[in-house]
């Protein structure tokens, strides 16, 4: 799997990006925008342990390259039952990277895959709302803003409200 853009590639991730993945990750800046299931410190140990599970599984996990180096991910979680037709979206950006308009190319371009790729008639993220250059990164994306979380989450000791942004499928209506 590989989409390339122009700031950026998105493919799939290869075990020899661990040092770069752990190197990105382990970042105080990055992790307090993350969830709790991203460790802080985060060591080569977790970044081989993450390759290991993506390797081989499906394609909806993908590396952010820059520079011709593993510099952030960006994934689908699926839902399921009634929610089957929806998948949240998770990314995050090695700090050298922020401000540069990596993120944003990505999220588009990786959105457009999934919607031509998967089953899917919606994508949402939530963000933090002390996190606004990353709603900027959802906007610029084609994601609306559909409402707040008020006190959705609880991360380094600190309650926050979330954002939640969504983008549906462009659908043509069949003419009557």
């Amino acid at each position: 799997m590989r989409i390339e853009l122009a700031k950026c590639v998105l493919r799939s991730w290869h075990l020899d990006d661990a040092p770069a993945l752990a190197e990105g990750a382990n970042n105080r800046n990055v992790w307090l925008r993350l969830r709790d299931l991203i460790p802080q410190p985060y060591a080569l140990a977790d970044a081989e342990a993450y390759l290991r599970s993506v390797e081989e599984g499906p394609k909806h996990a993908l590396c952010i390259e820059v520079e011709g180096r593993a510099a952030g991910a960006i994934s689908l979680r699926f839902e399921s039952d009634v929610h089957r037709l929806t998948a949240e979206l998770g990314y995050w950006l090695a700090e050298p990277f922020w401000g540069r308009g990596v993120m944003s190319e990505a999220v588009s371009g990786f959105v457009e895959h999934s919607f031509r790729s998967f089953a899917l008639r919606r994508i949402f993220a939530s963000v933090y709302a002390n996190n606004p250059a990353s709603a900027r990164v959802l906007e610029k994306a084609g994601f609306e803003f559909e409402g707040v979380m008020r006190q959705n989450v609880i991360k380094d000791g600190q309650i926050l409200d979330s954002l939640l942004y969504a983008r549906v499928r462009d659908v043509v209506s069949p003419r009557s």
